[in-house]
């Protein structure tokens, strides 16, 4: 197995810092490595596996000879580059939305829908951040039962807006308790002490776009109908990492609470904490720095027939951006498809 050229586009920020670290927690073995960046970041200095790196600012020359980019720079970047990177003979594993929605684009989660990478044109999808810990829940549910419909209300972090709005939560929350003015930019509202039942745009419909992502993407997953209902609900928290989904789904046949526990219990990348009797049940401190999305609540629904009821948790910044783009560079590698 030939050992890849690696690239990771968008380096310094805090996703393309958890892709570093998480390349080297998995043991990802490649030829060459360089960081990338925009200009303002150009010439920072990176410590990995030993070595210090100096961080070089994006052109198309700096994909000559790279066979993987882990991009996770920017929609309108990913747009620039893309093209670049493929004339170059490479592939971009691309974080932002920039082609998730493309008919000739594969939207992978690993080891949810493996196969679609073969048909990758050079360019492979991230899923957005709060669809990426869904599907690990529910591709194991649909395989045993399918889906007639499903109900999403996510709970998200700030770090999903990136580092500004890390930083405005520490600064709005100092400023209320201290009594003083503070003006919100990354928000519309202030987040301290606060949910905010929008996140980005809202579409003609009346959902966000995010909210808009989470059932198109899902449909796009896992190959269902594009007539079968899904609806999200998505607000921000005042949190700082970690996102938390209350989910609802209507299966075609019977199924128990316990049928759902065992089926998670031995799937890939899900933990079971459900236990009302000690009041074990998944909260964003259980996940923040760790790789699996933790399920709990799991309970009959009492609206849909067939339905069942669920909570689930998961480090946005791993498993819904840097976890999941360099697992699919590893099923790249394993599947010999650069």
């Amino acid at each position: 197995m030939r050992k890849p050229n690696i690239a990771i586009l968008g380096a310094t920020g805090v996703v393309g810092r958890e892709i570093i670290k998480i390349i080297d927690e998995l043991g990802i073995e490649f030829n060459d490595i360089k960081f990338l960046s925009s200009a303002k970041s150009a010439g920072k200095k990176l410590d990995f596996q030993g070595k210090t790196y100096t961080v070089e600012e994006a052109k198309p020359a700096s994909f000559d000879g790279v066979n993987i980019v882990l991009a996770s720079a920017g929609a309108s970047t990913s747009k620039i580059f893309a093209p670049e990177i493929v004339k170059r003979g490479g592939v971009i594993i691309d974080n932002s939305s920039a082609f998730r929605m493309e008919n000739d684009v594969p939207l992978v989660i690993a080891n949810v829908n493996d196969e679609d990478l073969r048909s990758h044109k050079g360019i492979i999808a991230n899923p957005n951040c709060s669809t990426s810990q869904l599907m690990l829940v529910l591709k194991p549910l649909i395989d045993k039962n399918p889906m007639k419909r499903l109900i999403v209300s996510t709970y998200q972090a700030v770090s999903g807006a990136g580092l500004a709005a890390i930083n405005e939560l520490t600064e709005n929350t100092k400023a209320k308790l201290e009594g003083k003015m503070f003006e919100n930019k990354c928000f519309k509202k202030p987040i301290a002490f606060n949910v905010i039942p929008q996140i980005d745009v809202f579409m003609e419909n009346g959902y966000t776009k995010e909210e808009m992502k989470v059932a198109n993407e899902t449909k796009k997953i896992l190959h269902l109908p594009s007539d079968l209902p899904i609806s999200c609900t998505a607000a921000r928290v005042p949190v700082y990492n970690g996102h938390s989904e209350a989910v609802d789904i209507e299966f075609e046949n019977e199924i128990t609470p316990d049928e759902v526990r065992k089926i998670l219990k031995n799937s890939f990348g899900v933990q079971v904490i459900d236990n009302r009797e000690n009041f074990e049940y998944p909260t964003t401190y259980d996940a923040s720095g760790v790789d699996p999305v933790f399920v709990g609540r799991i309970r009959k629904n009492l609206a849909f027939k067939n339905g069942i009821s669920l909570w689930c948790v998961a480090d946005n910044l791993r498993i819904g951006a840097a976890l999941n783009t360099v697992r699919i560079c590893q099923k790249l590698i394993e599947m010999e498809l650069y």
